[in-house]
């Protein structure tokens, strides 16, 4: 463990520094000896006795030094003292370990803090260890905290609504707005008050991303985070020392009953929290986005990016047949699919409905009759498709044979009573049982009949979660289930690296930076509206970068020219999942879907690289005009543009572009007739001239 620095700050406080250069760091040790983060990035240093701890925590017998909603204050955070730091690279990533320690009860803690080489984006976990001599019962523990920041006046505050069918809709107000001016001079303390988001449950991106972000007002700079939890998190902004500071936490008592017991020697770690810096919120993303990229499992398909059919949306809508698959395999290759996927109703054989006896993943003679579900299989490979299937691992049916064959510790439990959630029980991946279970299924899927895409769905929340034995509270339980199914998930494509997994829980219900980091693809919505989908395309990359994001584009037999190229249009800056009759279709609309699919495959390779920018600013669900930009290094910038109403012509501000030559090419639709392009030195106008309308426009640098 290495020492403090010779460096002084203001004469009074020992410091020292790291980072790399686009994300310089400084730390200082303040009075009561606790360390504290004073800068970040390019800004002056804080004061480090306005700064806030490194670590803030609370246990039973140790609360806060004062009553209120916000995550600061605590009496183990006065306490936890300055032992010493060490330094290490691992690859293209600077590590940094801080090691506090409090004399009272023994408590050992270490912040943990990395960032990759060139990304401005801090991340930062902490992990406890009891050192004492008696138990410890933690209630929570600081993943990320911030002060300094400046004060509420000058900051607005953004936070993303996710609510199935309507997911990233992100909306702002001035930070001021919740945190009230109490003239803090006069009372000599600060507001208590706070703004508190939390996300709860097994979905954990059920009502808000687990996001958020500071944009200082007068378009300087932005700081955006995200906390990496597969369960419960929370964040809070507040006053302090006539400054603002932000709080990242994984799940806590308060709010999802949390808690864990450290006896002597034993040790816990919090779920990871990254922020990103940028000089507005654009730069900011564009950092999250390659740090995302950074941070997550390789696999070929990120770059790869094969266009998937999946059979359900607006389709089949779970109810397969070999007579029905059949066309639409033929119908999908012709139009340039690369994988095709059997949704949900595949191993239905039961007369009752399968939604509460689902669990043993057999395929169905009765949908099957010829050959069964393997020749289907083989159907979609003879048309040089890669075959997949859609499974719900984590649930059993309450009449499935395998809720009885189970034990009852493999199921989530409370106060010994087995769970049961719509019809269902929820398996706990952290049971040797359970995971045997889903290890079987897999691998007879992907090992014995040769599927290579697993669309793994999750329909069901549980709140606040299991308590199996050996788990203090709920909370704890289903922290460690989501972190156990994340480790499945991982040794699942260690068996199986070709194996593509693709995410989702109803849609968007479970999009956190954890699960994205192994899953190759990402479910943004069950959304089958196609004039209320491009909203939530153009604001998906906020939480998935674009070559995970799966955007769906299902056009009908039955919809005219403009409706097809319009549902198409919203899926080409994203992973475009294909569906709809296209079996049904004249060869007219075909060559439609099929002009939409190879534009797709001419610039993907680019838009796996890409960040993305928003000419017209983050989207609003109502908005007439939307906008999506994915800008490539050292290359083109693509903008989609969506017209659902209002008038017929619009200009866009392109930042990056300002100034200089462009050339302006519409890729999307083919039809002359669509629309119309036009860079004028500064901006891009757009016309538009029906609804609903969109275009892919490409703007080459230099003409």
């Amino acid at each position: 463990m290495t020492g403090l620095a010779d460096a002084d700050l203001n004469g009074t406080h020992r410091t020292f520094t790291w980072g790399h250069t686009a994300l310089e760091s400084e730390f200082a040790v303040a009075a009561d000896g606790t360390p504290r983060l004073v800068r970040l990035g390019g800004t002056p240093p804080a004061d480090p006795e306005a700064a806030l701890p490194l670590v803030e925590l609370t246990a039973l017998g140790h609360g806060s030094g004062w009553s209120g909603p916000r995550f600061t204050g605590t009496a183990f955070g006065a306490r936890l003292a300055y032992r010493g730091h060490r330094t290490a690279r691992h690859g293209d990533w600077e590590r940094l370990t801080v090691e506090l320690h409090d004399p009272a009860t023994g408590l050992t803690a270490f912040a943990e803090l990395s960032s990759p080489d060139g990304i401005a984006v801090l991340r930062s976990r902490v992990r406890l260890r009891n050192d004492g001599t008696e138990p410890l019962v933690v209630q929570s523990v600081s993943s990320l905290l911030l002060g300094g920041l400046p004060s509420p006046d000058a900051l607005d505050v953004h936070r993303a609504r996710n609510d199935w069918l309507a997911e990233c809709r992100w909306q702002s107000e001035p930070l001021r707005r919740a945190v009230a001016d109490i003239n803090v001079d006069a009372h000599q303390h600060d507001s208590r008050a706070a703004l508190v988001v939390t996300g709860r449950g097994s979905w954990s991106t059920d009502g808000h991303l687990a996001m958020g972000a500071l944009t200082q007002r007068d378009g300087g700079r932005t700081w955006l985070w995200q906390i990496e939890s597969p369960a419960g998190w929370r964040w809070d902004l507040g006053e302090r020392a006539h400054g603002s500071y932000l709080a990242l936490n994984g799940p806590t008592d308060a709010e999802h009953q949390w808690r864990v017991r450290l006896a002597p020697g034993e040790e816990c770690a919090t779920v990871p929290a990254a922020l990103a810096l940028g000089s507005g919120f654009d730069a900011a993303m564009g950092a999250l986005t390659s740090y995302r990229r950074a941070l997550r499992r390789p696999h070929p398909d990120h770059t790869a990016l094969p266009v998937v059919f999946n059979d359900y949306m607006n389709t089949l809508m779970g109810d397969p047949t070999t007579e029905k698959l059949l066309p639409l395999i033929d119908a999908a290759a012709e139009a340039g699919a690369e994988y095709f996927c059997i949704d949900s109703g595949w191993y239905d054989d039961d007369t009752e409905g399968w939604w509460d006896s689902v669990g043993e993943w057999l395929p169905s003679p009765r949908r099957f009759p010829d050959g069964g579900i393997r020749a289907v299989l083989d159907r979609i490979r003879e048309r040089r498709m890669v075959p997949g299937l859609w499974l719900e691992p984590e649930v059993v049916g309450v009449r499935s044979p395998v809720a009885a064959a189970l034990p009852p510790d493999a199921f989530f439990q409370r106060d010994g009573v087995r769970l049961a959630e719509q019809g269902r029980h929820q398996l706990d991946l952290r049971h040797p049982a359970a995971r045997a279970h889903l290890d079987k299924t897999v691998d007879r899927i992907v090992g014995d009949w040769g599927v290579g895409y697993l669309k793994l769905d999750y329909n069901i929340v549980v709140d606040p979660g299991t308590r199996a034995p050996g788990d203090l509270a709920p909370g704890a339980g289903l922290l460690g289930h989501a972190r156990a199914y994340l480790d499945w998930l991982a040794d699942v494509l260690d068996r199986h690296p070709h194996l593509v997994i693709e995410n989702c829980a109803s849609g968007g219900m479970r999009m956190d930076g954890a699960t994205l980091a192994v899953s190759q693809l990402q479910s943004t919505s069950d959304q089958q509206d196609p004039l209320r989908y491009p909203p939530i395309a153009a604001a998906a990359p906020t939480a998935v970068p674009p070559e995970q994001g799966a955007v769906w584009a299902y056009p009908q037999p039955e919809f005219d020219d403009d409706l097809i190229a319009f549902t198409l249009g919203g899926a080409l800056l994203g992973r475009i999942h294909l569906s709809g009759h296209l079996n049904r279709m004249s060869a007219h609309q075909l060559g439609l879907v099929r002009d939409a699919v190879e534009t797709y495959k001419s610039i993907r390779g680019e838009l796996a690289r890409a960040v993305p920018f928003w000419p017209l600013g983050l989207p609003g669900w109502t908005d007439e005009w939307l906008a999506l930009g994915m800008r490539v290094p050292a290359g083109p910038s693509y903008l989609s543009v969506w017209r659902r109403g209002g008038a017929g012509e619009l200009r866009l501000s392109v930042g990056h572009l300002a100034g200089r030559e462009a050339r302006a090419e519409i890729l999307h639709p083919s039809a002359a007739t669509a629309g119309s392009a036009l860079w004028d030195g500064d901006g891009l106008r757009v016309s538009l001239p029906r609804t609903p309308g969109v275009l892919l426009v490409r703007l080459t640098p230099g003409g």
